[in-house]
């Protein structure tokens, strides 16, 4: 039996007792101090003395009490047991409730909020996110100079708002930065050993449960950090269904569950199910593209480690899945594992345990991706999802339907190589059964006759690059 998890799960047990150590020993000795100062002294105080004595016990004492609440917050996270009540509200309300908690707590640093006319609402429990603000507000004093104002600001992302704290402090190396938002990460800024201690790691959870993600990014050490959470957008169809998901014609959103864990696939079921989809699960990788076939989901919930099965070369081999999102689940939650499967094609990748809000809304998010994306401009290249629309330059360009679909497929996965086979599996749908011919000259004729007809010099091309032997690849927006 591989007990490397095991050795893992020990480790990190053992560094967040030594951190929760850390985080209260500093307080407790602050009022362990203060109230021996006190008793042991000779003579009676000066009262003005003995009210600085007292502010500062209050102080520590309110201090651990925050603590402790970091810590039953923090178990939550971790038993996937923390729960939020989003609901539509106006982003500067909650910003505005953030910073006057935090400078009524007596801090000395200003905060420059500037929020953009025309943000839509953002779906959001108000004490939790208020919570998110004040942590990063807090993380922001400690590493910045009294005398600089710690900023915040928001803008648009796609079905997302964005929100951003910066101080103007001593800045992360850039080494450093992914392990900010770990329990046991440490890393003060600048490199130093100082750490970060709950407050950015409850930030994650917290944000993450609202179907948002957070990053930290720093130009260097001297520079000052950003650190950026996204929330739902109010505004969206997702948010606008109320707590179940929006029922088509043919019956509730059918969502696929595959982990070899039976405690797992209980809890995607029941959560999936309460919010209105109709879940499958099963535990059997081997029986994936069956099921795929005969239940015809428009979702993959897709363990990373299955028995004598790597998820991610699963999604690359079983065609059934080319064209559907598929989220990974694991418990591995390196920053590198996750790079690995977003670039394999994944829609998401949820780290266990994680809490049946966060699932639901990740899952909704994914499906509103899915069915609705933004038309693709590649310089003057355009491709409208919905009308099924190409244009060059404003004029249009007639396709045949396999044209578009090759150029659909390639436009959907820009910025990755689609090898022949797969184009030859999602864009033929494997009509030529197993054993066919799958050599490479039936695809190359068609991006040959794609080309020509969108302007697209093969020897200088501007957006379908041959990758010689493996297949083509299209490049994002903005790569160009």
């Amino acid at each position: 039996q591989d007990l490397a998890p095991l050795d893992e799960i020990e480790r990190m047990r053992t560094e967040f007792l030594s951190l929760v150590g850390h985080e209260l020993r500093t307080p407790l000795a602050a009022i362990m101090g203060s109230v021996g100062t006190v008793l042991d002294a000779t003579q009676a105080l000066d009262p003005a003395e003995l009210r600085e004595f007292l502010r500062v016990i209050d102080e520590q004492a309110r201090h651990m009490r925050g603590l402790i609440g970091d810590l039953l917050d923090a178990g939550r996270i971790d038993a996937g047991t923390l729960s939020v009540a989003p609901e539509p509200t106006e982003l500067g309300d909650l910003v505005e409730r953030a910073r006057g908690t935090f400078l009524g707590g007596g801090a000395r640093h200003g905060i420059a909020v500037d929020l953009p006319a025309g943000l839509p609402p953002v779906t959001a429990d108000r004490r939790r996110i208020v919570q998110v603000l004040n942590n990063l507000f807090a993380n922001a004093a400690r590493h910045a100079p009294e005398s600089a104002p710690i900023r915040v600001a928001a803008t648009r992302e796609g079905s997302h708002v964005a929100v951003a704290v910066t101080d103007e402090g001593r800045g992360v190396a850039p080494e450093m930065l992914p392990r900010l938002f770990t329990k046991h990460g440490g890393g003060g800024e600048g490199g130093a050993a100082t750490g970060h201690g709950l407050g950015l790691a409850i930030c994650k959870g917290l944000v993450e449960a609202h179907g948002g993600r957070i990053r930290a990014e720093s130009p260097g050490p001297g520079l000052g950090t950003t650190v950026t959470f996204t929330l739902p957008a109010a505004g969206e169809p997702a948010a606008a269904a109320g707590p179940r998901a929006a029922e088509p014609p043919d019956g509730p959103v059918r969502v696929l569950a595959v982990d070899d864990d039976p405690r797992v696939l209980r809890m995607v079921r029941d959560a999936l199910a309460a919010a209105g989809f109709a879940p499958v699960v099963t535990g059997e990788p081997r029986e994936l593209a069956a099921v795929i076939r005969a239940e015809r989901p428009r979702l993959v919930l897709l363990d990373l480690i299955l028995p004598g099965q790597d998820g991610i070369e699963l999604m690359e081999q079983v065609p059934e899945l080319a064209d559907l999102p598929v989220i990974f689940i694991s418990a591995y939650g390196r920053d590198e594992t996750v790079a690995r499967a977003l670039e394999a094609g994944a829609a998401d990748y949820i780290v266990k345990p994680f809490s049946p809000t966060e699932l639901v809304a990740r899952v909704r998010a994914a499906l509103r991706r899915n069915e609705a994306p933004e038309p693709f401009v590649l310089g003057e290249l355009l491709i409208d999802y919905h009308s099924r629309r190409v244009a060059v330059a404003g004029e249009p360009v007639p396709l045949t339907a396999t044209e578009y679909e090759l150029l659909r497929v390639l436009s959907l996965d820009a910025g990755r190589v689609v090898t022949y086979d797969a184009l030859q599996r999602r864009v033929w749908n494997g009509r030529n059964g197993k054993g066919a011919d799958t050599r490479p000259t039936p695809v190359r004729a068609f991006v040959r006759s794609l080309r020509r007809k969108l302007g697209d010099d093969a020897a200088d091309p501007a957006w379908i690059f041959n990758e010689r032997g493996v297949g083509y690849r299209m490049p994002r927006p903005g790569e160009e």
